[in-house]
């Protein structure tokens, strides 16, 4: 059996006698750029998140940047960020020209840990930016009540967390959202594509300006800016898409439950945690495993692909070499990078092929 990390033809062909007229109608009214498509996903998304505000971008590294910039945040400004996840967390902060600071993850859930916050945060310290790492938030309550206290902005980077909710809340009731629709994202475009959701109106605006060259109206540019604008094609797809998030995110969960049953008994493994009150919508299924390496190249032999989310934890990427950083600053993210693993994880995988993953784990000899 092949089973392959992502399968978004399976998705596709489920959704394809939506998909090919809702990309017509685009293509017949020529609405490359803004226009109904991008201002119709904008409404929904925003209404889908709870939140007033949608300002589409072109990705999800720019939503983090064109935030930065819109709250003013630039040289010689620190923003705290954890020390696991993908480089664009860290990226942006060094985009918008501020020093990313960074902070180590908890043992269970791997998003940003609150206790190793505090003793980052600096006069200099503009922001916290915790991460929703594979879907499951980050303890928002915690990191809501250390912004406050200091007076600092709180960024959240949801390119991995569409849906995700604390205690029933959406996540952008704690502040600003960034998402990526990276296509293979819980939802995904067929492109780059991003999206900024708040609720503060003068952030949506700002945003909206530092996208499109520094201007509302045509030739009204405010101050030099960038080009990052979602287009009117993947506006539709992702209109279309976000018509069956909600289905797509029960599915995941369902099949997180399943993996948890079905490995439950393999001492080789840990499965990740859910934590009470907080709604993981499994953009990745990542369990640990000591001896990672020789489990993945097993379950490869056996056609199942995984993945590693992710190999070097930011601190030690060489883009961040000059931070002289050592393993021990970061144990819990020195760790995570030499044992998690990501099993297949998408809503149309099927309990057999999870029933093959699982036995094939446990056929693993050298555990």
């Amino acid at each position: 059996m092949n089973i392959p990390l992502v399968d978004l033809g399976a998705q596709y062909e489920r959704i394809q006698h939506e998909m090919e007229p809702a990309l017509a109608a685009v293509l017949q009214r020529s609405q490359f750029i803004g226009g109904e498509p991008v201002a119709c996903f904008e409404k929904q998304f925003a209404a889908y998140c709870s939140a007033a505000y949608c300002v589409g971008v072109g990705n999800g590294t720019d939503a983090l940047f064109l935030t930065l910039k819109a709250l003013g945040i630039g040289a010689g400004h620190e923003v705290v960020v954890p020390a696991t996840s993908f480089v664009a967390t860290a990226e942006a902060v060094s985009m918008a020209g501020a020093r990313p600071v960074f902070a180590d993850v908890h043992p269970e859930t791997y998003t940003l840990d609150p206790r190793a916050v505090e003793p980052c945060i600096t006069p200099r310290t503009r922001a916290l930016l915790p991460v929703h790492l594979y879907g499951c938030p980050a303890d928002m309550d915690a990191l809501a009540e250390i912004a406050r206290r200091h007076g600092l902005h709180l960024i959240q980077d949801a390119a991995q967390a569409h849906g995700a909710a604390v205690n029933g809340n959406p996540i952008a009731n704690y502040g600003t959202c960034c998402y990526s629709f990276y296509p293979g994202k819980n939802l995904g475009a067929y492109g780059d594509a991003g999206a900024v959701v708040t609720n503060d109106e003068a952030l949506a605006v700002m945003v909206r300006k530092w996208a499109n060259h520094g201007r509302i109206a045509k030739y009204d540019h405010e101050f030099p800016a960038v080009n990052s604008r979602l287009d009117g094609l993947q506006a539709a797809v992702l209109s279309v898409k976000l018509r069956h998030l909600e289905s797509w995110t029960r599915a995941r969960e369902q099949a997180a439950q399943h993996y948890d049953h079905l490995l439950a008994n393999i001492p080789a493994i840990r499965r990740p945690l859910v934590p009470s009150g907080r709604r993981h919508v499994f953009h990745l299924y990542a369990l640990q495993c000591e001896k990672r390496d020789g489990l993945r190249q097993f379950l490869s032999d056996r056609g199942v692909r995984t993945g590693i989310h992710y190999p070097t934890a930011l601190p030690f990427l060489p883009a961040y070499a000059d931070s002289g950083h050592a393993p021990g600053d970061f144990p819990v993210a020195f760790q995570l990078q030499n044992t998690t693993l990501s099993l297949p994880m998408f809503p149309e995988l099927t309990q057999a092929q999870q029933q093959y993953i699982a036995e094939s784990i446990t056929l693993w000899p050298d555990q």
